[in-house]
């Protein structure tokens, strides 16, 4: 296998985050992802958590249809973020909230996560998280999980807050999930830094993370690992198509674990 032939020195993983490295249940209940954690936490009105909802509830269904090509998706995901920002720069946001808001929520980082983050941090080896979610609440998510270690870097969605911690907008472009393919020409600096790490570990949840590495120049071998996690039976023929090994309603990480652990120990 050449991920093992090439050792720790030639690896790096490229992740998405919610849903990914999040579960995305646990005993029949959906778990939050960043932007829900914050969505329904006691800082947010009950008037803009329903016109939350109301989007959710509109757009949710037209980001997971099968049958919708993903640029039919991109322009909707768009306006979705879009209007969720606008309505949460109404809210006033402190960023002082930010720690108790993520501690009060029932996230849950998937089984195994210390395992995985340890893993690549006491063998340094570069995580990568592209995600569409936000900034802030994923770092203060791994912050408090006790694995934000140094070898981490995030792409994501960041609050702007003015000089007296009020979120007050978003910083950059819009990062959503069906986009994340142009991100990583924009963070040229990072791979660039790590170019003789040739094989990487692709993890996500959705079509559109399949293209996370396509800005990446130096590449080898790529393997992407699909969570498949919401309408299986649909979905299933698309995943297979797009990623190289598909993990269905699975809330672990015990394939890519054993995955590392098989090519850590070669070292």
């Amino acid at each position: 296998m050449s991920f093992c032939k090439g050792g720790i020195k030639t690896l790096q993983v490229i992740t998405d985050f919610d849903m990914t490295i999040t579960r995305f249940a646990y005993n029949g209940e959906k778990c939050p992802t960043s932007y829900n954690i914050i969505d329904t936490s006691k800082i947010i009105s009950e008037d803009c958590k329903k016109k939350l909802k109301e989007l959710f509830d509109f757009y949710y269904p037209l980001e997971v249809d099968p049958k919708r090509t993903i640029e039919e998706k991109f322009d909707l995901m768009l306006a979705w973020w879009n209007k969720a920002h606008d309505l949460l720069v109404e809210q006033k946001i402190k960023k002082e909230e930010i720690p108790q808001v993520v501690k009060e929520s029932k996230v849950m980082l998937r089984d195994g996560y210390k395992c995985f983050f340890d893993t690549l941090f006491n063998n340094n080896i570069p995580l990568f998280i592209f995600s569409a979610g936000i900034g802030d609440v994923l770092e203060e998510i791994i912050r408090q999980a006790g694995v934000f270690h140094c070898n981490v870097e995030v792409v994501s969605n960041y609050m702007d807050f003015d000089e007296n911690g009020v979120l007050q907008g978003f910083k950059g472009d819009v990062i959503h999930t069906f986009n994340k393919n142009k991100g990583a020409l924009k963070n040229t600096d990072h791979f660039e830094n790590i170019k003789e790490r040739t094989n990487i570990i692709l993890l996500g949840d959705t079509m559109g993370d399949v293209s996370m590495a396509d800005g990446v120049l130096h590449i080898e071998n790529i393997l992407k690992i699909g969570y498949l996690n919401d309408k299986v039976e649909e979905s299933r023929d698309l995943y297979m198509n797009g990623y190289d090994v598909v993990l269905e309603q699975d809330e672990t990480m015990n394939f890519v674990n054993t995955l590392l652990q098989l090519i850590t120990e070669k070292n």
